[in-house]
């Protein structure tokens, strides 16, 4: 039987037809395209199939499908003596979305949709859309890792609470005062942990899902700087390890007060804990990132400590990640990142001119339409 002319597309002439009527070129599709006639014999095979079966689409062309496309499910058995979809049940239009392996155990995930020409009649062609597992691999990876780490953290604690709790119920009366208030109070650094941790996992939600709520309102920048560098300086830091430089004037900024306060409540903290030297601040006006604005606000802090190593850069903003085994649960940054960037804003890092770190993120004015 003649599948007609190859193309230099994978696909054969008479497949083709259709899809460049509509404008389609299937070798611009992302997901793999295999398309068999009436006879089971494959009339397209597009690049993204190709490159997912390693074989060569002049190779599959004319084939028939279960020889083009050997596919065995996740118990070893061949997939297309199983479905029989030129042969099974009239009523039958696809095979839902699912594993399926190919020669040598490679994992794809496999759909197919039976064309008809009447509701019960015979199969016109098989359409089968194939898609590489990795990227779905490496989230799964991903949320593991989440899981255990987050287990981890949570241990550590919870051990400690009950550690705790269980000995002064056991043998109140042993302890003096101080030893009770010694463990009471390691009791209650241990739960403001765990509470710190559940929040950053509850922003880490609604950054990954996109409900991260920004609330607007006017904030004085300089203003919430001062106040945490005071925060510092009334827990016992010199008040010359830190600089504030403001470059005025500064635009009307428009953001999130208690957001914008964890972003500079993060990115100092790294600083005072990670770094060295003098913590420098320096805010000024900038160009805007947001199209169509024309200033905004940017926030530099930099330290001079030993900085982040260049091969550490590109990881600095994700989960996890820690610049040294000086605490921290590694999420600080992470939920930075996606806080700035749910404002409209950008964040980056870089080596500061005293050697040390440097965290600058720069903020759209986002004032309201009617102020403009």
């Amino acid at each position: 039987m003649s599948v007609g002319t190859r193309s230099a597309h994978g696909v054969s002439e008479a497949s083709a037809g259709g899809l460049v009527e509509l404008g389609i070129d299937p070798d611009q599709l992302p997901d793999g395209l295999v398309v068999a006639d009436e006879q089971g014999r494959v009339i397209c095979f597009n690049a993204a199939a190709a490159r997912i079966t390693a074989l060569p689409a002049e190779d599959a062309l004319g084939q028939r499908l279960e020889k083009a496309l050997p596919l065995e499910d996740l118990e070893g058995r061949r997939w297309w003596q199983l479905t029989d979809p030129y042969g099974g049940l009239a009523i039958r239009s696809r095979q839902p979305e699912r594993n399926l392996l190919l020669p040598g155990g490679r994992e794809v995930l496999v759909c197919a949709q039976y064309v008809r020409t009447e509701p019960t009649g015979p199969v016109h062609r098989v359409v089968v859309t194939l898609r590489d597992t990795e990227a779905r691999r490496r989230t799964e990876r991903s949320h593991a890792e989440l899981i255990a780490t987050v287990a981890h953290e949570l241990r550590s604690p919870l051990t400690s609470v009950k550690g705790f709790t269980a000995t002064l119920l056991a043998k109140w009366e042993r302890f003096t005062d101080d030893q009770k208030r010694l463990m009471l109070e390691t009791v209650d650094a241990d739960a403001d942990r765990v509470t710190r941790l559940i929040a950053e996992l509850l922003d880490i939600s609604r950054i990954d899902s996109g409900r991260l709520e920004v609330r607007r309102q006017p904030v004085d920048i300089g203003a919430a700087v001062g106040r945490h560098i005071q925060a510092y300086v009334a827990a016992g830091l010199a008040a010359d390890r830190f600089l504030l430089r403001l470059e005025q004037p500064l635009p009307a900024l428009w953001a999130d007060p208690d957001k914008i306060d964890q972003v500079l409540s993060n990115l100092l903290e790294n600083a005072v804990r990670h770094g060295e030297g003098t913590v420098t601040i320096d805010i000024t006006p900038t160009a805007s990132p947001r199209e169509g604005e024309d200033t905004g606000t940017s926030v530099t802090v930099s330290d001079e400590g030993p900085g982040i190593p260049e091969e550490s850069m590109n990881r600095v903003f994700t989960r996890f990640w820690r610049g040294s085994k000086r605490g921290g649960t590694g999420l600080g940054l992470y939920i930075v990142k996606g806080i700035v960037e749910a404002h409209g804003g950008t964040i980056t890092v870089g080596r500061a001119p005293e050697g040390g770190a440097e965290f600058r993120f720069t903020l759209p004015v986002s004032a309201p339409a009617y102020l403009s």
